[in-house]
């Protein structure tokens, strides 16, 4: 299954940022990392974080190539609304992955403009730090437009899911690019993600042993602190709606749960389907099948469904 690896890759992203000394630079931290890696939802929390990134790096939001869109939260999206005020770039979900990769820039001194093309030294350098993670060659994947305007790579899903396992694996045996990058977002995991989102609710429920980030159009990765797996969702239609469902039952069917984390995940395994009345006409759920049961006249059938 090939598919663009979108936000999920933020993590790896932000790798060069510990590598090349861009945190110690400009005096980043633990909340400058976890923001880098973040699809946040612009709540004040992470605002502050990414304000505080742009004035070390002496640049206004502006300078901030990716486009403006309404906050993720909610809250944080309906406050804004009652201000009067339009979302600004900093609300953008990846303002921290930007911000991220401009300190990149100005740390080696390269000309920010057009610091999100193929071919600028920053996406040069991100690309080469993806080598250590993949089988193949960076360079051998398609590559396209994210939706915040910077280059992804389009792969498969085992690619994701061992670069995940091998990012895990190499911060326990102290790698210290992984070791800051993992354990700012097991740490701070309120930082990377929004309240309701999967990857928040699935570190903070597991106490930080999984790694999880998602990306748009269905996309999900995770993986273990403390053991040799990783796991890669793509939601065929594009529905973020199951990703949660279909998480849970994969981890359930592999056994990778324990009791408690199951309790504490049962939020995201049903997920209800309201009306505009507000009443629960359906939900979401998930079904792990055989692989062989998978293979329909068409190819590979969905394994979640929406029960009535």
């Amino acid at each position: 299954m090939l598919t663009f690896w979108r936000s999920a890759m933020k993590p790896f992203q932000a790798l060069p940022l510990i590598e090349d000394g861009v945190i110690d630079a400009f005096g980043f931290g633990e909340e400058e990392i976890a923001l880098a890696c973040a699809s946040h939802g612009a709540t004040d929390e992470h605002l502050v974080v990414v304000e505080r990134m742009l004035q070390r790096l002496e640049i206004g939001a502006d300078a901030l190539h990716c486009g403006a869109h309404p906050p993720f939260d909610q809250d944080a999206a309906f406050s804004l609304r009652c201000s009067g005020s339009e979302p600004g770039r900093i609300h953008n979900n990846c303002s921290g992955k930007h911000a991220g990769m401009l300190a990149l820039a100005r740390h080696h001194g390269w000309d920010a403009e057009g610091y999100w093309k193929l071919d600028h030294p920053v996406q040069k350098r991100i690309r080469a730090a993806l080598r250590p993670w993949m089988e193949l060659e960076p360079d051998d994947h398609e590559w396209a437009l994210d939706g915040c305007g910077v280059p992804t790579p389009r792969l498969p899903l085992k690619e994701m899911a061992r670069a995940y396992s091998r990012l895990a694996r190499r911060s326990r045996d102290g790698r210290r690019d992984a070791a800051a990058v993992v354990a700012a977002m097991t740490r701070r995991p309120e930082l990377t993600s929004s309240p309701g989102r999967v990857p928040l609710v699935l570190m903070e429920a597991t106490g930080g042993r999984l790694l999880a980030k998602e990306g748009a159009e269905g996309v999900l990765c995770l993986a273990s602190v403390e053991d040799d797996w990783g796991v890669a969702v793509k939601v065929e239609d594009g529905s973020l709606r199951a990703v949660g469902p279909v998480v849970v039952a994969v981890l359930e069917a592999a056994g990778m749960l324990t009791a408690a984390e199951r309790g504490r995940l049962s939020m995201l395994q049903n997920v209800p389907i309201l009306n505009t009345q507000g009443a629960e006409v359906g939900r979401v759920t998930a079904h792990v099948v055989a692989a062989d049961d998978l293979l329909g006249p068409y190819g590979p059938a969905s394994s979640g469904q929406v029960e009535p």
